[in-house]
């Protein structure tokens, strides 16, 4: 090409030189029509922006060389606990809701075309970013794919352990008399405290005089059950709103993990009963944060 025509079109004779199989078009066109030469070329091989063959997909995203199954690089799911894959999903989710919003950030989602209507690369946004990041949208959506079948598994067995125990604490009971009942009434730990799992929020505060309050609910406590609702299940609290609603004036079990004054935790068992007529704001008169 001549040196007149590489100063015409820097931004595309900087970037790389035509295919061969299209030099003798190049020539032609550069002697007879150079506007058109700079059109061809663009149509025909380059993203102006990043020198990239515009035959390929430009909407497809940018998926690096290597395996095209499996997850991407992390923890062997099959030896983790219950616990350990729920941290695990959350982990995954957070990631793909920061990755939305990096494409948010851009006026874009995984649909959004990248192209002018007449086919060019689009020079409002970057390109290259959002294809980057929809293929790592695309790989996390599948690790979370992968992670869930896990966690299906191991809440199944979860709750038959569960089941098991809760089972073997009725006979223990009804071998030893009230014994067993005794322990609940007086708010100790139940044998099966160890089954519930993680705690899932946060006792804030608690005001005087309301229902949560007349049930023993101190701030500082941490609750793993609620009614029916659990570290599993409470979809950040909202299943604890629910249950609330759904249960005005009757009595809900709650069971707390609670520091004793030697800074040991000690499960806790409580009957909160939701209400409306305590003088106060809401049916429970505590504030719960999640964790």
């Amino acid at each position: 090409m001549r040196h007149a025509e590489r100063n015409f079109f820097p931004q595309i004779y900087t970037r790389c030189d035509p295919p061969p199989n299209h030099l003798a078009l190049a020539q032609k066109l550069s002697a007879t029509n150079p506007l058109g030469l700079r059109s061809a070329l663009l149509q025909r091989w380059f993203d102006p922006r990043m020198g990239i063959p515009m035959d390929d997909n430009i909407h497809a995203p940018t998926v690096a060389s290597g395996p095209t199954t499996g997850r991407t690089q992390g923890p062997d799911l099959a030896k983790l606990s219950v616990i350990e894959l729920m941290q695990e999903k959350q982990k995954i989710e957070e990631e793909l809701s920061a990755l939305s919003s990096v494409l948010s950030s851009h006026g874009v989602n995984m649909n959004t075309s990248l192209t002018t209507f007449d086919g060019f690369p689009r020079d409002d946004i970057d390109v290259a970013q959002i294809r980057t990041i929809r293929s790592q949208i695309i790989h996390r959506r599948n690790d979370h794919k992968e992670l869930m079948k896990y966690v299906e598994k191991a809440v199944h067995e979860h709750f038959e352990n569960l089941q098991r125990a809760q089972n073997t604490t009725a006979s223990s009971g009804n071998t030893n008399g009230v014994g067993g009942s005794q322990s609940n009434l007086n708010g100790n730990a139940t044998p099966d405290a160890g089954t519930l799992g993680p705690p899932f929020a946060k006792v804030n505060s608690v005001t005087e005089a309301s229902p949560a309050h007349q049930a023993g609910l101190r701030a500082g406590d941490t609750i793993r059950q609620f009614g029916s609702v659990n570290w599993i299940n409470h979809a950040r609290l909202t299943k604890v709103a629910e249950v609330v609603q759904q249960n005005e004036g009757r009595a809900l079990p709650v069971k707390v993990s609670r520091k004793d004054e030697s800074g040991n935790l000690t499960d806790v068992d409580l009957v909160l009963t939701p209400r409306r007529d305590w003088g106060g704001r809401g049916l429970l008169g505590c504030h719960l944060v999640p964790l």
